[in-house]
This record gives structure tokens, C-alpha cells and sequence, in this order.
């Protein structure tokens, strides 16, 4: 991909100002300010669960549906399947109302974001068909505050 920094889930919009609303992207991982940025920083506790928790919006990463190219919203958290997300040893992430879907950076160029230095990069997220095609765009880390 187009940015060494590596892509991070990210919530629409700046930091605590993020538009919950408007769903999940792809974005240059930062956290140069000393920590996670909210928009960014997912309860680890809650990963454990299979659940993608945002707690400075209290809200969870959601599936649209269940088939390939769902976006990926974000919802009140509930006890619901499309909000569940199993994390595999192999680094994908799998909806589990569908084990062939992987979550999926959008291939092809990424946009310029609103910051940074160098200029942040922003690309589309999705579930699509796991594939070994696919493979480094649908592979996922963690990261530490630094």
C-alpha cells in the first residue's frame, strides 16, 4: 500500500469531532500527540469479546449486512451478530455472520486526508471475499500507544 505508516480502522471525520455517523474508513495509524487518537483507539478488553468498542463515542463497529462490499457503520452496542467480529491468529477479521467475508482495505490509490506530516492517506473499507490476493489488504495488527 501507499503509506509506510500503515492503514488503522478509523471513524469518519477529526479526532473527538468524528462523525459517528458516517461510518468507518481506512486511515494513516497515528499517534504522535502521545496516544492512540480517540478516532482511532478501539477497548482491547472488548477485542478479547469479539466486539470493535469505541469508548470515547460509545458505539461498535457494525457490518451493514453480511455480504461483499457491506461498509462498515458504527452503532449504540448491542448484543447483535452484525456487530460481532472474530480476530484471527492468521491477522483477518471475519464477521461472524460470514467467515468468507474478511474486513478489506480498498485497493487502487488512497485520498489525501486533512493532515499530518506527511499528508495522512484515507481509503475505503469493506467486507469482501477473503482471498490470498487480497491478503495485504485485509491483514490486521495492533498497536501500542507510541
Amino acid at each position: 500500500m501507499d503509506d509506510q505508516r500503515g492503514f488503522c480502522i478509523d471513524v469518519r471525520g477529526h479526532k473527538s469531532k468524528a462523525k459517528i455517523n458516517s461510518g468507518l474508513q481506512a486511515h494513516t495509524c497515528y499517534s504522535y500527540q502521545g496516544s492512540i487518537a480517540v478516532d482511532q483507539g478501539f477497548d482491547s478488553l472488548e477485542l478479547n469479546e469479539n466486539k470493535f468498542y469505541l469508548p470515547s463515542f460509545d458505539v461498535c463497529m457494525e457490518a451493514a449486512s453480511n455480504t461483499p462490499s457491506a461498509t462498515l457503520l458504527l452503532s449504540r452496542c448491542e448484543d447483535e451478530i452484525l456487530q460481532k467480529f472474530n480476530w484471527a491468529s492468521n491477522g483477518r477479521i471475519y464477521p461472524f455472520s460470514n467467515n468468507e467475508l474478511c474486513l478489506t482495505i480498498a485497493q487502487g490509490k488512497s485520498r489525501d486526508g486533512g493532515g499530518g506530516s506527511p499528508v495522512h492517506l484515507i481509503r475505503n473499507l469493506s467486507l469482501e471475499f477473503c482471498s490470498d490476493t487480497l491478503q495485504s489488504f485485509q491483514m490486521w495488527g495492533a498497536r501500542s500507544e507510541l
